[in-house]
């Protein structure tokens, strides 16, 4: 499945990368699939291990500060794996050009 993630901790200014630097060091360390956008994280995985990597990186955001948005955007593919690439390399092929990304 393929999870889409935003963490957004209020309160701490307008700059967000510190904060989301730490995020991916979470994310990263789970051995998930993962790719950084400019608006979200996308992780690709089993139910369970996605959402507990989602649980963590909401709980760090939590030590930090009072309020925590997290939303989470699941496409969940019976059987699929290999999404994170594959769902882009899918819509290359019918324009026949690569997408900016």
């Amino acid at each position: 499945m393929l999870l889409e993630l935003n963490v957004i901790p209020l309160g701490r200014g307008r700059s967000m990368s510190g904060d989301i630097a730490e995020l991916v060091k979470i994310i990263d360390a789970s051995g998930v699939d993962y790719q950084l956008t400019a608006e979200g994280t996308i992780l690709e995985g089993e139910w369970d291990r996605v959402m507990d990597v989602a649980k963590k990186c909401h709980q760090q955001m939590r030590m930090k500060t009072d309020r925590v948005i997290t939303i989470m955007h699941a496409d969940d593919y019976d059987g699929r794996v290999g999404r994170l690439e594959g769902a882009v390399d899918s819509v290359e092929s019918k324009l026949g050009k690569p997408v900016h990304h």
